[in-house]
């Protein structure tokens, strides 16, 4: 019988700039955490502990982001923020942008956000290198435990936000079934399964938004951690010459 645990850590405090994230995480899990576990964190508290967090009070609106500001009635100071860590505006309608982050990321906002930030008047952007945050936390961390880095996405076609991973270290991004065979024998073609978003995903199912548990341990999934870091949830990007869409 297969089977996975999702065990969300508690009493992690308001994180800032310079603490010690791998330290309160290893205190939260209480010497829980082995080289068979997958510890899923929050990109929020990663951003806050690497300092990626913005004061609007400290922003200089671009004629641009007045511009659109104006069109999108919301703050021109918010609009600057997310044109700073886009690469590239891919649509804009209502008061949503959807852009590439400077980590090819396609996401609303390009991944900035005010929700859980602390103070008034803060965003949080996205770590500045997801891949090498989960990597450095992994070293960091007792037990060697495999590091997923999470956010929220919207999703083409679908209702809703899923968790999906923007940073890992030590877990496969992409199981390919490709040239394997199904149930009954069939070739598959297609089949590439991305076990890393749907244990992002998972883990988000034991946390709430407003529950301050931005850490979640899975287990069960051991047939899908290495020990050596691997290539990172960039693995997870489609290259822009084979998206459809854009």
């Amino acid at each position: 019988m297969s089977r996975i645990e999702l065990i969300a850590l508690e009493g992690l405090p308001e994180i800032e700039q310079g603490d010690d994230l791998a330290a309160l995480l290893a205190d939260a899990a209480g010497g829980e955490l082995g080289a068979e576990d997958l510890l899923v964190v929050a990109h929020k508290v990663v951003s806050k502990a690497e300092g990626s967090v913005v004061d609007l009070a400290d922003v200089e609106p671009s004629e641009r982001a007045i511009e659109i500001a104006a069109r999108q009635q919301r703050d021109p100071r918010q609009v600057e923020v997310i044109l700073g860590q886009s690469a590239e505006l891919l649509r804009e309608r209502g008061q949503l942008l959807i852009c590439r982050t400077h980590h090819g990321l396609i996401c609303a906002n390009a991944g900035v956000d005010a929700s859980n930030a602390g103070l008034d008047g803060r965003l949080v952007l996205l770590p500045r290198d997801p891949d090498a945050s989960a990597r450095e936390l992994r070293a960091a961390l007792p037990g060697n435990p495999a590091v997923l880095i999470s956010d929220s996405f919207g999703r083409a076609w679908r209702l809703g936000q899923v968790d999906a991973a923007i940073g890992l270290a030590g877990f496969t991004a992409l199981d390919d079934w490709r040239g394997r065979s199904d149930n009954e024998g069939r070739p598959l073609s297609a089949t590439l399964l991305a076990v890393a978003d749907q244990a992002a995903a998972a883990a988000d199912l034991v946390r709430t938004k407003n529950g301050s548990t931005p850490a979640v341990i899975v287990r069960g999934l051991g047939r899908f951690i290495s020990a050596d870091d691997g290539p990172g949830a960039a693995a997870l990007q489609r290259p822009a010459n084979e998206d459809l869409f854009l």
